[in-house]
């Protein structure tokens, strides 16, 4: 299908496209253009204001990203657009294939990662024998897409031979704001189940949809040698927070050096890990330090950190799961410790790891106030020699302004900070460093005198 709609755009916007971004925004469009004529999910030829074409995007109707640029071909037919998606996707598969291959200690990874493998509107995500994947967008939440997509997986995958099934699970906040209807139920591809076709292009109808119950939804999977219970129908966004793997990793082994420097008193060490989630750090603090205490709002959150425990009996620390609010929680600790003479009240780390605080770049300087708040009650809260693990998702909030943050809160509790590491997102979350978009997650790992 070759469309010959064309989306004119600011000077501002055009010269950003050329400088790499990807995003074309709702109030980039030219006030004279008029959009009511293309059709939601079409390719569309971006043009400047002179009708200089900039390439091909994929248009939302709904979106404030009204269009992604998909090609710096302009007048890109679907076929062509499809043609270069299983390319894409093949080169993110090996991608992967070269720097997190799928071992016994870590068998989860993300797959595709949007804009980032330049596949914009498609993130899947692996966890051991299950495939998640979301369409997020008008243009790629389509029957040609997944066709696509389908291929490309189970021919990746067919060398493993292991059951491998691919559910398609929606982001209902995303979902609502480009207007795309649910997906169909039961799983996209199963390989207990299916046969794909010489072409490679089929994928289950809604009656064998409806028919699959022996699909799997659930598995455990493997990070860093811990081990994780896993459930396609619950959790947010696609599950666990695999980006965050290296980062696990990296604070366990700075704890452990920590304690080992600062000859660890009788009581042990003792770390504490706000927002934990599913118990991500929590866990991994737990095989270097004796107590562990982890904390969530979320009870259903709680509960599967609880069961991912229950999965490694070789953790024999104390850990503890606390259902309460971040900020209320901090405040008691910190008037409690601030009225103590007791080191008892103190831990030996700290991890702050909250949700994207800042949505939209008018609440970053509310997120800001946040990340200071809570940082400072966490300064004041660690012993001398302690280790800060503080992160931030929140991609309107740069690593430049987070660490001034920081900054000014460790000036605020009057303690000596060193930053010992700089982290961002594993390596199968890539940044493209012309889409700071794509540059969302840091972590600070800090000793504090």
């Amino acid at each position: 299908m070759t469309t010959a709609t064309t989306l004119r755009i600011t000077r501002r916007a055009a010269d950003r496209l050329r400088a790499g971004h990807l995003w074309v925004y709702r109030t980039d469009l030219e006030s004279q253009q008029s959009t009511t004529t293309l059709e939601p999910g079409s390719l569309v030829t971006v043009t400047d204001s002179r009708e200089i074409p900039l390439g091909t995007a994929l248009y939302s109707s709904a979106s404030q990203i009204a269009a992604r640029l998909v090609s710096r071909t302009p007048a890109l037919t679907r076929a062509q657009y499809l043609t270069d998606l299983r390319t894409r996707i093949d080169a993110a598969l090996q991608l992967r294939r070269e720097l997190v291959p799928i071992t016994a200690s870590t068998n989860a990874h993300r797959l595709l990662f949007s804009e980032a493998d330049n596949l914009p509107g498609i993130v899947a995500d692996r966890y051991n024998d299950l495939v998640l994947l979301q369409l997020l967008t008008q243009g790629t939440a389509q029957d040609d897409v997944r066709a696509v997509l389908i291929a490309a997986l189970s021919a990746a995958f067919a060398h493993e031979k292991i059951s491998l099934t691919l559910w398609e699970r929606p982001d209902p906040r995303i979902r609502e704001l480009e207007q795309l209807p649910a997906p169909a139920p039961g799983p996209l591809f199963t390989t207990n189940l299916d046969s794909i076709a010489p072409d490679g292009l089929s994928f289950r109808t809604q009656s064998q949809r409806d028919t699959d119950q022996a699909a799997p939804a659930t598995t455990t999977f493997t990070l860093n040698g811990l081990h994780f219970h896993y459930d396609a129908a619950s959790g947010q966004k696609t599950g666990a927070f695999l980006d965050q793997r290296l980062n696990y990793a990296a604070a366990a082994r700075i704890v452990a050096a920590s304690g080992h420097t600062n000859r660890a008193s009788a009581r042990g060490l003792r770390a504490l890990d706000i927002c934990t989630y599913q118990g991500g750090f929590a866990l991994h603090l737990a095989q270097v330090c004796t107590h562990v205490t982890g904390v969530d709002a979320s009870h259903n959150a709680l509960e599967a950190a609880d069961r991912n425990l229950a999965l490694n009996p070789s953790i024999t620390s104390d850990v503890e799961w606390m259902e309460a609010d971040a900020f209320d929680y901090l405040r008691h600790l910190d008037d409690t410790a601030r009225k103590s003479t007791s080191s008892d009240d103190l831990f030996d780390a700290i991890v702050l790891d909250p949700p994207a605080f800042a949505k939209s770049k008018r609440a970053a300087e509310g997120a800001l106030r946040g990340y200071k708040e809570l940082n400072l009650r966490a300064l004041r809260l660690l012993t001398p020699g302690g280790t800060l693990v503080t992160n931030s998702c929140s991609h309107h909030v740069s690593l430049a302004e987070f660490t001034e943050i920081i900054t000014a809160a460790a000036a605020d509790a009057g303690r000596r900070v060193q930053l010992l590491e700089t982290h961002a997102a594993a390596p199968d979350h890539p940044e493209i460093i012309t889409l700071p978009e794509t540059r969302y997650l840091k972590c600070l790992i800090l000793r504090v005198d």
